[in-house]
């Protein structure tokens, strides 16, 4: 019988921070030594004969042919065109691998395999080493990557970078009800939001948007107020350092309400 079965929580507890934390280490001396990467989002249920499969793996072949490196999830679908376009141009191809309950099986294209049990791990290694996002047809975590890097632009945590979703018929009723209920009724987006991402069905833009903002001739984000001094440092995992939050010490204003 365990007499310290709360000093046993503690002690595991503390070995988790350390299997994190070799996540993050891991995933920095894998991904820091290649060159500009574009992250590539979209259903891991795509198969091959779809279209967007074809075009995915015709952007990545384009992307890696131009020096450039290609990180997708790792798995099947989108993700296995665009590793694949990669591998096909002889270009470095990085899968970011999930262990998941239900197992999914990595795809035969990369050339960088990393796994991570830790999503949030994986989502800062996504953003700290991409200079675009490209984002195919998918589900919920494709979904999960688009909102949240547009949430870290709008916010100023990062510095703008593209985000192109691919795929008009797809995105246009997302769009439109953003624009609609989002922007125009509710207003709890600014209109020069909408500016964060580029909606498109050529293959060539998406490469022209992203080769030109690498290059530094094509700058997005141009409606963000400019973000300088201490709040503008970069933290080790790829966003800004910002500003302290401060709380507000009041006196409670009754006997019966506690002091904040």
């Amino acid at each position: 019988m365990n007499a310290f079965p709360e000093s046993n929580h503690l002690f595991e507890e503390s070995w988790r921070v350390l299997k994190i934390m070799s996540e993050f280490v891991d995933g920095f001396e894998t991904l820091s030594a290649l060159p500009p990467a574009v992250s590539i989002f979209g259903s891991a249920r795509t198969p091959a004969t779809d279209p967007s499969y074809i075009s995915a793996q015709r952007l990545a072949h384009r992307i890696a042919a131009r020096g450039r490196a290609v990180i997708t999830g790792g798995g099947p679908g989108i993700m296995e065109a665009a590793n694949r376009g990669a591998h096909e141009a002889g270009g470095v191809s990085v899968g970011l691998n999930i262990a998941l309950p239900q197992e999914q099986d990595p795809n035969d294209y990369q050339t960088h395999e990393l796994v991570f049990n830790y999503f949030f791990v994986r989502k800062v290694m996504f953003v700290k080493y991409a200079r675009a996002f490209v984002i195919f047809p998918g589900g919920f975590g494709t979904m999960d990557e688009f909102f949240e890097s547009l949430t870290l632009m709008q916010t100023l945590k990062i510095s703008p970078f593209p985000v192109v979703c691919f795929g008009v018929e797809y995105w246009s009723g997302l769009i439109d009800w953003i624009k609609r209920v989002l922007r125009d009724e509710f207003n709890t987006i600014s209109p020069e939001d909408i500016d964060l991402f580029h909606v498109t069905d050529c293959v060539e833009e998406v490469v022209e948007i992203v080769d030109g903002f690498i290059r530094g001739v094509r700058p997005v984000g141009c409606g963000l107020p400019e973000v300088t001094g201490h709040g503008a440092k970069l933290t080790a995992e790829g966003t800004r350092q910002g500003v302290t939050v401060r709380r507000t010490i009041r006196k409670a204003i009754s006997p019966d309400e506690p002091a904040i």
